[in-house]
């Protein structure tokens, strides 16, 4: 029997923790022990069915899963392997990894970096695997460390969160767009000082969000070389506004909203590119790429600052956490 969270269908107004069968689960390739999973924005949505993140019924919730191969059709991954998935449609088309157990096609298996754990992969998941992404696009486009500073928004969240230590990393400046910090720029809190504090931004290198949080003019001061956004909405076209000629903007994620209620200006008279981020049906190559980005910067025990980790029944409880802003960095999910 097999622990999940799952929905029976869309007119519920939360998930529930249900006891399956094997004989529920879909019938794939390859069978994963869910060892960790993780709490991703998406995932919070879903759970909670603040948003329509399940495309069918019923549906198993969880974008991200790690663990250990008991069944398999694939000689790439024999039983025993740990391995991980991350999205391909997982808790939106296909059951999911807030479960005890993931059954998917082998094509959707990735391995671990080499002397990384499970832990430190489900700690990443989804958010630092996009966060990669996004910095591959600004590597990509290019925009070079000493072109001028980086804005992340969300910098309190898990993309912005990992997308500002990779920056720092490759020797990039970075600014960083938070609610965390008051009309002075100090933190709020101690946890949040701490956080900036290990993220190394200082009060020079903190913006308060409601700058940015408001309709502006199509074109604002040049500030910026790039932006990495998982915001959107009203923040986003700020963020355009604010790029400097030439640059580019990454954009992944909408906690502010969907809308995108600006200007050409920016891109025609300063030359912005605008580039999406989506993170769900890259390919191999792509995310061999960025997960050998995310192991080159970050060691086993990096991340630990900003993981908080709970059990599986825990986890609608946290979901309400994330979407009230009351949780900070990444939750990592203990399916075990």
């Amino acid at each position: 029997m097999v622990k999940a969270w799952i929905s029976r269908q869309a007119s519920q107004t939360e998930a529930l923790l249900e006891t399956l069968s094997d004989a529920d689960f879909p019938k794939e390739a390859v069978v994963l022990r869910v060892q960790y999973s993780s709490l991703n924005y998406k995932d919070a949505l879903a759970l909670t069915h603040t948003a329509p993140i399940a495309r069918t019924y019923p549906m198993v919730h969880g974008i991200d899963a790690v663990g250990e191969v008991v069944a398999s059709g694939s000689l790439r991954w024999p039983v025993g392997t740990v391995c991980q998935v991350n999205d391909w449609g997982l808790g939106e088309t296909h059951w999911g990894g807030l479960a005890e157990r993931v059954v998917v096609p082998e094509q959707w298996v990735s391995p671990i970096p080499q002397g990384r754990s499970a832990r430190w992969a489900a700690a990443l998941g989804t958010a630092g695997y996009t966060a990669a992404l996004c910095v591959m696009a600004l590597q990509d486009h290019p925009v070079r460390p000493g072109d001028g500073p980086v804005l992340v928004t969300g910098v309190s969240g898990g993309v912005g969160t990992v997308s500002c230590l990779l920056l720092k990393y490759l020797g990039y400046e970075v600014v960083g767009l938070t609610g965390s910090i008051d009309a002075t720029g100090a933190p709020v809190s101690d946890s949040a000082a701490a956080h900036f504090d290990r993220l190394g931004l200082g009060a020079s290198h903190l913006i308060h969000r409601e700058s940015m949080n408001r309709p502006g003019k199509p074109l604002q001061r040049e500030q910026f070389a790039a932006v990495v956004d998982s915001v959107g909405s009203h923040t986003l076209v700020n963020a355009c506004a604010q790029t400097r000629y030439g640059g580019v903007v990454a954009a992944c994620g909408l906690a502010q909203g969907m809308d995108l209620q600006g200007s050409v200006a920016p891109f025609i008279l300063r030359g912005i590119t605008l580039r999406g981020i989506n993170c769900v049906f890259r390919s191999h190559a792509e995310r061999d790429r960025a997960w050998g980005l995310l192991a080159s910067a970050l060691g086993e025990y990096d991340l630990d600052f900003m993981v908080k980790e709970i059990r599986l029944a825990q986890a609608l409880d946290a979901a309400r956490q994330v979407l009230a802003n009351q949780l900070q960095g990444r939750v990592v999910v203990n399916c075990a």
